[in-house]
Parts: structure tokens; sequence; C-alpha cells
């Protein structure tokens, strides 16, 4: 089974990097999946615009525990700007690939960040929509394929 994930994923998934929550996080967000049953929750702690600190819960498959640790990892010590710009396709490059079934799981791993950086801004009395955009439903998630 091992054989169809990248030496990468199979290092992520068994060594998750930033495991757990932060107390007193600056933003928190959490996607799940229904269908697949993958939940994801990401935490961060920001200063001067900048990502000093970020962690994830996730409940789901090893690939899902494999993005969220590889998200985290490529949007620490980056500001929120460049955190926005990370996309599903980058964790999965990051990864070196991961079966076509799993894409989905790189995209909550990227919606699970903006839902956190969503919060970030609600939580300062500013609307996340115009620089976040919208989160993706359940669907449109399930349909995500590279």
């Amino acid at each position: 089974m091992a054989s169809v994930y990248s030496e990468k994923v199979m290092d992520h998934f068994i060594n998750p990097r930033n495991v757990g929550e932060i107390e007193n996080a600056d933003g928190i967000g959490e996607i799940g999946n229904a269908k697949c049953g993958d939940i994801m929750k990401m935490y961060i702690k920001v200063e001067n615009d900048v990502i000093v600190d970020v962690k994830f819960k996730t409940f789901g498959c090893g690939s899902a525990i494999a993005t969220s640790s590889m998200a985290t990892e490529m949007i620490k010590g980056k500001t929120i700007a460049e955190a926005l710009t990370l996309s599903n396709k980058a964790v999965v490059e990051a990864l070196d690939g991961l079966p076509a079934h799993k894409i989905h799981c790189s995209v909550l791993a990227e919606q699970s960040i903006r839902a956190a950086i969503a919060d970030y801004y609600r939580r300062r009395g500013i609307d996340p929509e115009p620089i976040v955009g919208k989160t993706m439903t359940d669907e449109e998630i399930e349909a995500c394929h590279i």
C-alpha cells in the first residue's frame, strides 16, 4: 500500500510536523469533508503580519495528515499575504504527488489555512471575504483533481 505514496507523504504521515493546537491562537480554521470523513483544524499565531506559529489537528487518512503537515511547514514564517498564495497544487508538488483520489486532502489543507486567516481578520473586525475569498463547499472540495 505504501508504494502508492511518495517517501515525503509517508514521512509527513509518520512524522507529522506542527501537530497540536495553539493556546490563544490569533486565527482558527476548521474545514471538514463529510463525504470522506477528513476534518482539518488549523491554528495560527501572527505577529507583525507574519505567521510565527502554526499547528494543526487532523482527523482523517494518511494523505490528510501529510498534507496538513506539509502545508503548515510551507506557511510558517511567511506573511499572511504569502500564506494566501499557497495552493493545493503546491502542497501536492511539495509532497512529490498524491494519488488522484486523494487530491481533495490537499484542498482541505489549503482551505483550512484560508479559514484560519479569515478568522484572524474577523477577530480584528475586518471582513475577510474581500481578502481571503470564500471557502469551498464539501462538494467542490470532493470534486477537485489536478
